[in-house]
């Protein structure tokens, strides 16, 4: 019973969470609520929202790899062992399911969200290209945006590489924010330990299947809510910490 509750609780409570959650900060209603004056539909004003996005984009993107909840949504795009443009297009299904700082306060700083959902589709266009082994370096251009030498280390099991480069369109973020990593040694694509599937619905509740698991075998709500939000190694370290405890000689019997 308190494993199936543990579950149901959890899983119930974070769903009324984020659907709330993306209720109460569209663009549209921070727009509506905004106490400046619009910056209107000038050059300026799409430049702002760009870098805006771009911005926002690097802390939701990393907090995709360092909270469990939301890499379970974030590791359907990690999952290819393949580098190429089809990576790009491999993305989650559930996005309802996750938190992340709101696009829309820079709606509520004076940018309309028909700019904002502009530089969304800027962000996610230039996103696209880097998605190649193809394309070595970009030379100088490095410095400043993200490049596929850049992502392709974003995409990287290599233990040097894990939870790097989370920028968008710049590259500026990881290296103000010390997430910058540079392409050296060969890249090795994929999760650190793969799903080994095709599956796509396999692929898309890995993650989920795996959290229900956790928190069904966890004797405290504590234990409970950090196999979700806690970051994705947390519960594997955890177990190994209790089996290594469960084996060790009791006082004792010493």
């Amino acid at each position: 019973v308190a494993a199936v509750g543990g579950v149901v609780a959890v899983a119930a409570g974070g769903l009324a969470v984020t659907t709330t959650w993306a209720r109460l900060t569209s663009a549209q209603r921070l727009w509506a609520r905004r106490r400046g004056p619009s910056l209107g539909r000038g050059p300026l004003a799409l430049a702002l929202a760009i870098v805006g996005w771009d911005l926002i984009y690097y802390w939701n993107h990393r907090f995709m790899h360092e909270s469990r909840y939301m890499w379970a949504l974030h590791e359907v795009h990690h999952s290819s062992e393949r580098y190429n443009l089809s990576t790009a297009l491999r993305q989650p299904v559930a996005d309802a399911l996750g938190t992340s700082i709101p696009y829309g306060l820079l709606s509520l700083l004076g940018i309309s969200p028909d700019l904002v959902a502009t530089a969304r589709g800027v962000n996610l266009v230039y996103q696209f290209w880097i998605h190649t082994e193809a394309i070595d370096r970009i030379g100088a251009a490095e410095e400043v945006l993200n490049s596929p030498s850049h992502h392709r280390v974003h995409h990287g099991s290599n233990r040097q590489y894990l939870d790097r480069n989370h920028g968008g369109i710049l590259i500026v973020w990881d290296r103000l924010f010390r997430t910058f990593e540079r392409e050296d040694e060969p890249v090795v694509y994929g999760l650190t330990t793969n799903i080994d599937t095709f599956n796509p619905a396999g692929i898309a509740s890995h993650e989920y299947v795996r959290m229900a698991r956790d928190v069904a075998g966890a004797t405290g709500w504590g234990e409970r809510i950090g196999h979700v939000v806690r970051a994705p190694g947390w519960s594997d370290r955890r177990r190994e910490a209790m089996a290594i405890v469960a084996a060790a000689p009791s006082p004792a019997a010493a």
